[in-house]
């Protein structure tokens, strides 16, 4: 499954980078524990990005990236577009902060996988991760090649904290 949810990615974003893929991993594994620290500061900024996303490239409205299937990235664009209430998603992002508990285990798991399949130089690979190790697996954000070409605008959410809600 992780091996499929990583060729999909590296198939709808050819110039992903290794920090990308990383990003991806780190939050399939760990969810989005990192991104709030005050929720009126996280709705602020959901709601700037949601006005100020434009145009990107055609995306479902959700990804599935655990293999487990429980961690999702639901897409802002499509979400919107298909008349979705931003509320509900923002509430379902705040549980998956307060709630879901990721494996570090799990992040390096991935990660495995990922340097398996060859997209990229494994010396690279390691390269990248191991400073990323002597921080303690931080959050990191998309590369400024990924950002400017495909302009990502979603939130990471808990399958059982989103499904359900409308």
């Amino acid at each position: 499954m992780v091996e499929q949810i990583l060729q999909s990615h590296f198939t709808r974003y050819p110039e992903i980078q290794i920090q990308d893929v990383y990003k991806l991993v780190h939050q399939a594994a760990l969810g989005c524990e990192h991104a709030i620290s005050d929720p009126e500061d996280a709705r602020v900024w959901l709601e700037r990005e949601v006005s100020e996303m434009g145009e990107g490239p055609v995306e479902p409205v959700m990804d599935t990236i655990s293999a487990d299937g429980e961690i999702l990235r639901i897409h802002l664009r499509p979400y919107i577009a298909n008349g979705k209430k931003l509320e509900t998603l923002f509430t379902a992002f705040l549980r998956t902060a307060a709630e879901y508990r990721g494996d570090l285990h799990v992040l390096e798991h991935y990660w495995n996988i990922a340097v398996s399949m060859g997209q990229f130089p494994a010396s690279d690979m390691q390269e990248f991760m191991r400073p990323v190790e002597e921080k303690n697996y931080p959050a990191v954000h998309h590369s400024d090649i990924y950002q400017k070409l495909y302009r990502p605008a979603y939130r990471v959410v808990w399958k059982k904290s989103f499904t359900g809600m409308s």
